[in-house]
């Protein structure tokens, strides 16, 4: 796969696990430390190499476009106060990354989302990305996809090994292992039973998909609350293509639950210099009081 350069976020979902804040606060501005979560995110996709970003906006999301704007008043009054740290850092978002914007006007599933990026994307094979998953690599998960789909030419999902008794919150794949991390894909099963699995191997937010996918799309029926999802429309293309998936190197937060969220958090306000010292301290105080 060549000429990667587009990469779709999926940002209309309502967000109800984090109500009520996600009430007026899109829960893909939620902070983890000094900065939310879609950021994280975006920064993946530009070190690995993607230069056009869409995100996939409904209602209530215009915090978002607000967010990757340049923002002039702040900037004057940080100019003014001679901050120019702070006033560099919000500018870089803006500099760095060009956006655009596409409106999903139902929440009609995750399928759905990435059909609505179809007039952006044209005949280009392109990047997707979850920005709930928050992914702690060395080498960014989005470009480790992007090495392994340009080496065999075809779709990469980020898969992630799981405890067998969690393979019913997640999109589970059958495959056979081609080398070391490397799986080709044969099926996948959407929040099996334990017994029904096929494997420990869960899909994770990350996908470098063709456009040919839109196609797939497009003929998928509708499922629960009437909502068109992205792994039907992969099996039927996997019926008669290839599409790998690959088990990445990194440390995966699900923040887009509770507990998740907080841990991610922790993790990340840990490797803040200015911060780890403190947080310790602050976790030792917790664990005492509740013995």
């Amino acid at each position: 796969m060549k000429n990667l350069r587009k990469v779709v976020f999926p940002a209309a979902g309502l967000g109800t696990r984090f109500l009520p804040v996600t009430k007026s606060t899109p829960k893909e501005m939620l902070p983890i430390v000094d900065k939310p979560l879609i950021q994280y995110g975006v920064e993946e996709a530009l070190e690995a190499g993607f230069n056009n970003v869409i995100i996939v906006t409904g209602r209530g999301k215009n915090a978002i476009e607000d967010y990757f704007d340049y923002s002039h008043e702040l900037e004057h009054i940080l100019s003014q106060r001679q901050d120019n740290e702070t006033l560099e850092e919000i500018r870089k978002m803006p500099k760095q990354v060009d956006v655009a914007y596409i409106r999903q006007k139902k929440p009609l599933g995750l399928g759905h989302a990435i059909l609505c990026a179809e007039s952006l994307i044209c005949d280009e094979p392109f990047g997707v990305v979850l920005a709930d998953d928050i992914i702690d690599a060395k080498v960014p998960v989005l470009k480790q996809l992007v090495n392994v789909a340009k080496k065999v030419n075809a779709p990469v999902i980020a898969l992630m090994e799981v405890p067998r008794e969690m393979v019913k919150k997640y999109g589970i794949v059958k495959g056979e292992m081609v080398e070391n991390r490397l799986w080709e894909i044969k099926d996948m099963v959407e929040k099996p039973d334990v017994m029904d699995a096929p494997s420990n191997l869960a899909i994770i937010g990350r996908y470098i998909l063709p456009a040919e996918i839109f196609k797939y799309l497009k003929k998928v029926k509708p499922g629960k609350n009437g909502e068109i999802q992205l792994t039907d429309a992969l099996k039927i293309y996997a019926k008669k293509n290839k599409i790998y998936g690959y088990v990445f190197e990194g440390v995966r937060f699900d923040a887009g639950d509770k507990l998740g969220y907080i841990e991610a958090n922790i993790m990340f306000a840990l490797k803040r210099k200015e911060l780890k010292a403190g947080l310790i301290n602050i976790c030792k105080k917790v664990v005492e009081s509740e013995r």
